[in-house]
């Protein structure tokens, strides 16, 4: 039998190496944790969470409701332990971070052909190999991956690199801080979902006032930034609050502050722009504030962020950080299975394969564990059509016509049009939902 190693117990990990053992192939997962932590990481679990604690919209007709819907059909192991420790979030699908970690890494432990080691791998090993290391692969097993990559003379023209010899791109990333519910002024902030869709889910804390609004966007353009090391680059996913409204004054309002959709219970009007607190625990002891992913000093969050009505007696429980992400050329690099083209026994999961988000770094995973197993069985490639979500993604980061390739998440613009163009977006969205999910099992 082949020896079969993943590298990375993240979302990508986790995925791969169950996909493998539900096919009846014996792995070795390896997590460096908690011998050894990232910058990013602090809990010693599996499938830790360090952004937010959302994996998006749960409805079918939007791109991140399909890609779970999808990655349900095809086996997936986070969609439901996710549902399984929801918390309350409205339309979106939310876990308590704690809890779905011990339950993936119970799931993966007790599996008979899964074998977890916790140490830390400087070099790709023999065998078939699965690297779901994450963006901040670094140390040895970055330099070996580098080795690599030259080696199958595969480089990335036009990279945008930190003294490395030209396949991994970088990008910063950002989270949000945390704060207490019970710092939290009720008699300003109000529980309510936009539209009213769902339940009263969400914390909102608005701004009635334009001066006020104001205000707190001329001190989050002026705050401090703690120091970023070698690139000056973000991510368009995770953009800094403060980098977003040094774009505009408005262009927060059209983000995460957008106010429509709320009325607030005092004045009875729209507030002038509204910030969303969302669950972070189903205790609701601890709240994410929505959107406000920042690289503002710590004492800088709390001056700037204590602006925000509500707010102002915020306790953090956790503050904003930003750390680098980084990314293979994977158009130049990498099959639509994820593996290596000049050398197939090395596959690439995650978002070192330069998809982005949770649920996409997942659907990567599981799509290499199930490409890999077929493999070594003999059986022909699982080719998903591009019109599903997940094939579409995989069509894209192995697209050699991507010149200028950036981390790529799940959206409906990716997939191919319908056949009868249909004007409605909710319908136009379901209508490629439902031939998405047709196409997926049609094939299964």
């Amino acid at each position: 039998m082949d020896k079969i190693s993943v590298i990375g117990g993240g979302f990508s990990g986790v995925e791969a190496a169950f996909a493998l053992a539900s096919h009846g192939f014996s792995v070795t997962l390896f997590e460096q944790k908690p011998a050894k932590y990232t910058p990013a990481h602090s809990y010693p679990g599996l499938c830790e969470l360090v952004c937010s604690n959302s994996f998006k919209a749960s409805r079918i007709n939007s791109a991140a409701g399909l890609l779970k819907a999808e990655m349900k059909l095809l086996g997936s192991l986070t969609v439901p332990v996710a549902e399984s420790c929801a918390v309350p979030a409205g339309g979106a699908l939310a876990v308590d971070r704690k809890a779905f970690s011990d339950a993936i890494t119970l799931k993966i432990a007790a599996h008979p052909l899964i074998t977890v080691e916790n140490y830390e791998i400087t070099e790709i090993p023999d065998g078939n190999v699965i690297i779901a290391t994450g963006p901040l692969t670094d140390g040895g097993l970055a330099e070996s991956i580098q080795k690599v990559l030259s080696a199958a003379k595969c480089t990335a023209s036009g990279a945008e690199t930190a003294g490395n010899s030209g396949e991994f791109l970088h990008f910063f990333d950002a989270a949000a801080p945390i704060i207490t519910a019970e710092s939290i002024d009720m008699n300003t902030a109000f529980f309510g979902a936009r539209y009213g869709r769902g339940e009263d889910d969400y914390i909102n804390c608005p701004f009635n006032e334009k001066a006020d609004y104001e205000r707190f966007i001329n001190a989050l353009i002026t705050a401090e930034s703690a120091p970023k090391h070698e690139i000056d680059r973000v991510y368009e996913g995770c953009m800094p609050i403060e980098v977003l409204a040094k774009r505009g004054f408005d262009a927060p309002r059209f983000g995460p502050l957008k106010p429509v959709g709320f009325t607030d219970p005092v004045t009875g009007r729209r507030p002038y722009a509204l910030v969303q607190l969302r669950k972070e625990t189903s205790e609701g002891r601890l709240y994410n504030i929505v959107g406000f992913q920042t690289n503002l000093k710590f004492g800088e969050q709390e001056r700037v962020f204590r602006l925000i009505p509500g707010l102002q007696n915020a306790e953090f429980a956790r503050y904003g950080v930003m750390h680098r992400n980084s990314f293979i050329d994977s158009p130049r690099l990498l099959n639509a299975d994820f593996s290596l083209r000049k050398d197939g026994r090395i596959i690439f999961a995650g978002q070192i394969s330069g998809v982005e988000g949770y649920m996409e770094s997942a659907a990567s995973g599981l799509i290499a564990g199930i490409s890999l197993a077929r493999k070594l069985a003999d059986k022909p490639p699982l080719l998903l059509p591009k019109t599903t979500m997940t094939g579409a993604l995989t069509a894209y980061i192995s697209d050699e016509s991507v010149k200028k390739f950036e981390p790529m998440g799940a959206n409906m613009g990716i997939l191919p049009p319908l056949c009868e163009p249909i004007k409605g977006k909710q319908e136009r969205y379901q209508a490629l939902a439902d031939r998405a999910i047709a196409d997926l099992e049609r094939i299964l």
